[in-house]
């Protein structure tokens, strides 16, 4: 059985071909889902430390502040090293659902505090929902990840990330961009981004029940639970991005 390409860079297929491992040493769906619920319990656990810290008192959000960007730059190092090294993975994805749920907690406190008190709930609830739903529509092939549909997500999703990587330079610059915008236009963008990053969760699915039919070692469960972690926590931020342009309209 070959594989096929997805958009997320944490899932390439020659990570999943199968090794001849033994019936007891393979890559399961269900051991993934374990590894997946892990990791998540690890973001919350994180989380709730700086969002509690956050929210206790005004005088913590610099601390607040040093620990979410401990968390994005610790994130992104160990997010390099599993995608590197997916055989440590079992190691340092539960490390980058940590420095993750550091970051999180701070961003999700300060939407909170200066967006609308509710506002993180609903882009769980929408997170959690959009999730089920595309595997819903993965399982009952109402979604087919064709190579047209793959090559158009990959091709979107990098689409976003030179977008964003643009905004970045011009922000070096103190110009804006409309990206970040509010607005209608705003609003559309960031609808357009939430859907991209909705898809590759098509993609990811695929890779995870292909890589349990191929009989890929059981390691690769943490590095499968990874991958999709990754592409859960974009959703989850670009959630909160478009609740915030939608509620500065009310």
């Amino acid at each position: 059985m070959s594989f096929d390409r997805t958009s997320n860079p944490a899932f390439k297929s020659e990570y999943f071909q199968s090794t001849a491992a033994s019936a007891d040493n393979v890559m399961t769906v269900q051991g993934t889902i374990n590894k997946i619920a892990f990791l998540l319990l690890l973001v919350l656990t994180a989380g709730s430390f700086t969002w509690k810290m956050a929210l206790a008192s005004p005088a913590n959000l610099a601390s607040v502040q040093s620990l979410m960007y401990l968390g994005i730059f610790g994130g992104l190092i160990t997010a390099f090293i599993t995608v590197f090294s997916p055989k440590n993975a079992r190691f340092t994805a539960p490390l980058y659902a940590v420095f993750e749920g550091l970051a999180l907690g701070g961003v999700s406190a300060i939407y909170a505090m200066y967006v609308k008190d509710g506002i993180v709930l609903n882009a769980v609830l929408l997170t959690l929902m959009t999730l089920f739903g595309m595997l819903f529509l993965y399982k009952a092939e109402i979604v087919k990840p064709t190579e047209k549909f793959k090559a158009g997500v990959i091709s979107a999703t990098m689409g976003v990330a030179f977008a964003y990587m643009f905004s970045f330079l011009l922000s070096m610059f103190g110009l804006a961009s409309p990206i970040h915008a509010g607005g209608g236009m705003g609003i559309i963008i960031s609808l357009v981004v939430v859907v991209i990053a909705a898809l590759n969760l098509i993609l990811d699915f695929d890779m995870i029940f292909k890589g349990a039919a191929n009989r890929a070692p059981a390691h690769v469960e943490w590095y499968a639970a990874f991958g999709l972690m990754v592409t859960l926590i974009w959703l989850y931020l670009e959630l909160l991005r478009l609740l915030s342009k939608l509620q500065s309209r009310d």
